[in-house]
């Protein structure tokens, strides 16, 4: 009794003793820790044999997904070299599975024994397998990233400063134009008729062929030589030379690498020579064609004004704010009544009543999976182009993400008040209007204020597939490389966004 007493003594106070996983976790009654390990050569079989099922399945899982993915990049890099992994990352991704095979099946049978091993090595070599093959699989290549980024600085920089094009003078125009057949038929036009004082040019031959596509070994069959001669221009300024199609494209000749230029001389004449470029027409265009040349003067007269790209991207992006207005009005009107049948506290009265929280609970997390962007698609092929779509698909999102925001709102309230009002007597209706809604009420603002910000720059985005708003011309401007215009539209999309964080700050400060 007194060692007894003695040893009590010897221990500190206070302080709660745990044994190791090993000294605590007994033996598996009546599992064999050597079957455990003879099954283990399956992954995962043997822990859950041993009654870990949830480490084995892990294992089950785990192992051949990783050989699986790591054989499937290799098969890539078969097929293209430039991608997949190599021979030997290959070799060693299978060396690392193979050390975690062994330990699957040595801790297969431990855990038999009662004497689990730790997860540690497990989880570390998990991880670097993972993180290999996610590398490969994602392309990553920091150096390529580093060598080329030269080629986006200059881009960055027409974004981040676009102003030069948002204000512009009137251009007055200078120019002339000579037709061109291709190819020739019987009787090639004529030279355009000179009028006294206008800029006038000539082309000769006045038909021709076109130039032929490129080849594999950068060679290709020129077109026809034109000798341009022009006159009547303004002396001294540079002309752009442009070749115009029969459905109105126009695009800039290209001279050994350089888009074709003239300055006319003090006479306001030229002459210079150009071969007819590759051309790319529709495949219904058949027979004779009859393209232009034109030569173009530019320049700028009068004050600065608002240029139309700039007046356009005001346009859209008033667009894009009453288009996430309206869609966060929509979907707040919708999103209450169904946010209160999806609120546990209130619909555990009865079993049909918790049948109808399930299915709206349901239809909410599988509305509010799909992204805007599939709702936009969605709702263009309903409707059409424009913003009406890109309200339809925001909307039909809000009332699911407001929805699941709101009905954990109520939930989270107060019972007290609830049952109180229950203690008068009350129905149903008259709980949720005195004891629910006062309670809400600073929540659902806070929700939809958040709400409405998140339309709003969710908008610019569904606009890329033909919701409206300012996204629409963000994504049109990016594919003609217009990176000016599409900086004043991403400048206007920051611009908006911090103020209506702004004004949502302060409104929220008002009920919250």
């Amino acid at each position: 009794m007194s060692d007894d007493i003695n040893t009590r003594a010897e221990e500190p106070q206070g302080v709660e003793t745990r044994p190791s996983i090993e000294e605590t976790t007994a033996p598996q009654k009546g599992k064999s820790p050597w079957l455990a390990a003879l099954l283990g050569l399956i992954p995962g079989a043997g822990h859950i044999y041993s009654g870990a099922t949830s480490r084995g399945v892990a294992l089950l899982f785990f192992i051949p997904t990783m050989v699986g993915l790591s054989f499937w990049r290799r098969h890539v890099a078969e097929i293209n070299p430039l991608a997949g992994i190599s021979e030997e990352l290959l070799i060693l991704l299978l060396a690392i599975m193979g050390v975690v095979y062994i330990w699957s099946i040595w801790d297969a049978y431990r855990t038999a024994a009662g004497r689990p091993m730790p997860l540690r090595l497990l989880l570390v070599l998990g991880a670097l397998v993972t993180y290999i093959i996610g590398w490969d699989v994602t392309e990553i290549n920091l150096q390529k990233a580093v060598s080329e980024i030269g080629d986006v600085i200059p881009r960055l920089s027409q974004l981040a400063w676009p102003w030069d094009e948002a204000f512009v003078r009137g251009v007055e125009v200078t120019e002339a134009r000579a037709p061109v057949e291709v190819p020739c038929d019987e009787t090639p036009p004529l030279p355009p008729e000179e009028i006294p004082g206008e800029p006038y040019i000539m082309v000769s031959p006045t038909c021709g062929e076109e130039s032929g596509p490129v080849s594999p070994t950068g060679q290709r069959q020129l077109g026809t030589e034109l000798q341009v001669i022009g006159r009547g221009f303004r002396p001294g300024e540079e002309a752009d030379v442009i070749w115009r199609d029969p459905i109105g494209n126009e695009y800039r000749p290209r001279a050994t690498g350089e888009v074709v230029k003239v300055v006319p001389n003090e006479n306001g004449s030229f002459a210079f020579t150009m071969v007819i470029p590759s051309l790319i027409m529709p495949e219904v265009a058949e027979g004779v064609q009859t393209h232009y040349v034109i030569v173009r003067q530019e320049r700028e007269v009068g004050e600065l004004r608002p240029s139309r790209n700039l007046l356009l991207a005001l346009e859209k992006m008033a667009e894009t704010i009453f288009l996430g207005l309206m869609a966060t009005t929509f979907g707040i009107v919708l999103a209450i009544p169904v946010s209160f049948v999806a609120a546990r506290n209130l619909m555990s009265g009865s079993t049909v009543t918790m049948v109808i929280y399930y299915v709206v609970r349901f239809i909410l997390n599988i509305v509010r999976s799909i992204e805007p962007l599939i709702w936009a698609l969605i709702a263009v092929i309903w409707v059409g182009l424009g913003p009406f779509a890109g309200v339809i698909a925001l909307t039909l999102h809000s009332i699911a993400a407001l929805g699941k925001l709101y009905s954990e709102a109520i939930e989270s309230i107060d019972p007290g008040p609830i049952e109180a009002i229950q203690a008068t007597g009350a129905n149903p209706l008259q709980v949720v209007v005195y004891a629910v809604i006062p309670q809400v009420i600073p929540p659902f603002v806070s929700f939809t204020i958040y709400r409405w910000d998140i339309n709003v720059r969710m908008s610019t985005i569904i606009g890329a597939v033909g919701g409206g708003g300012i996204g629409f011309l963000l994504m049109q401007w990016i594919k003609l490389s217009d990176y000016d215009a599409a900086g004043i539209a991403v400048w206007f999309i920051a611009i908006t966004v911090s103020i209506l964080d702004y004004v949502s700050a302060q409104i929220r400060e008002q009920f919250v």
